[in-house]
């Protein structure tokens, strides 16, 4: 099973309408400058402690700033049990730069 899923891939799936619940691991002021529509942010900090506020049937796509604390994200839930866990690749930097450029970059 791969658990990782393009940012192009993510545009088509939303596009289609499927359910998918959007995890962004960032800090609360990444969130409040950037973020994909219909996000939820529960920090990677966070995570540990909020795992009730997650579906584990849920389709969960993780995301933060370039992909690497999603990745670890992805890989905290699927040890917790959650089996259809995916990382964002690239993050929301590269969902701006590929699939919606009126979403901010940041440094």
């Amino acid at each position: 099973m791969s658990y990782s899923i393009s940012v192009q891939k993510l545009k088509e799936r939303l596009d289609n309408g499927d359910e998918l619940f959007l995890l962004d691991v960032r800090e609360s002021w990444e969130y409040s400058m950037a973020k994909i529509e219909g996000s939820v942010l529960i920090s990677l900090g966070e995570l540990a402690t909020s795992l009730d506020q997650l579906d584990k049937e849920a389709e969960i796509i993780c995301y933060c700033h370039h992909g690497m604390r999603s990745a670890d994200a992805t890989g905290f839930l699927v040890q917790q049990g959650f089996s259809n866990v995916k990382n964002l690749e690239g993050g929301i930097d590269a969902w701006s730069v590929l699939v919606d450029p009126s979403v901010p970059r940041y440094q």
